[in-house]
């Protein structure tokens, strides 16, 4: 069996956002999909594991910002790869990244962002129902409010694999392979993961191992001699 056959599924890639009470999150998601048109519902999965989650499960108000091919790979970093439990993902005064990318959003009618950096429409809603799916949970949602943003293109998950992520050579370790750090030795092995570019540095990977950035297992890591 060649699990490589799921890459080829075509899907989009979305910025999730919620609110609930002062506190304001997203996250990065690859699942929504339009399933009636009378009465107008969407659904999509989310990680159990991911803040938004559970802000969502209680909240049952959010906003979807569908990402296009002009999104840059901060923007996966900022909403993808650290969580709204450590960080604050939308600062006072804008949300600007290390490298100083900055994203800007709008306050939606909902109270809720609409990310506008890197996206080309939004659909906004409320929770109808859920579905527990293990390790995520499927949320169905009645549509309450959309606009587009933009004429660009929306970015499937294969354009992001091809255009937009990373590829090992480019990454630095902590964010890539590709470059050596002082007092790094030629021939180091590291695992990459294929979904996101994470980087685990040792010869054997664990079984069990999940990736903290985009929760793939260990079966997604590709092993890497530098």
């Amino acid at each position: 069996m060649d699990k490589k056959a799921m890459y080829k599924l075509s899907y989009g890639l979305f910025v999730l956002t919620t609110k609930l009470g002062d506190k304001i999150n997203g996250c990065i998601t690859n699942t929504a999909i339009q399933v009636t048109t009378d009465p107008n519902r969407i659904a999509f999965a989310v990680n159990k594991m991911n803040y938004t989650h559970d802000m969502l499960l209680e909240s049952k108000v959010f906003n979807i910002s569908i990402i296009s091919e002009d999104a840059s790979f901060e923007l996966f970093k900022w909403f993808g790869f650290q969580s709204g439990r450590e960080v604050e993902k939308f600062p006072a005064g804008g949300i600007k990244t290390a490298d100083g990318y900055e994203i800007a959003y709008d306050i939606s009618s909902n109270g809720i962002p609409v990310i506008k950096t890197g996206t080309n429409s939004f659909i906004s809603g409320n929770v109808f129902d859920t579905v527990d799916l293990g390790t995520h949970t499927l949320f169905i949602c009645d549509v309450t409010d959309m606009d587009v943003l933009s004429e660009a293109a929306s970015a499937t998950y294969a354009y992001y694999q091809d255009n937009i992520k990373p590829k090992p050579g480019e990454i630095k370790t902590g964010d890539s392979v590709g470059t050596l750090e002082k007092g790094e030795k030629e021939g180091q092995v590291v695992w990459v993961c294929k979904i996101c570019g994470y980087v685990y540095e040792g010869e054997d990977l664990p079984d069990d191992f999940i990736c903290p950035w985009c929760k793939h297992p260990a079966s997604d890591f590709e092993r890497v001699v530098r």
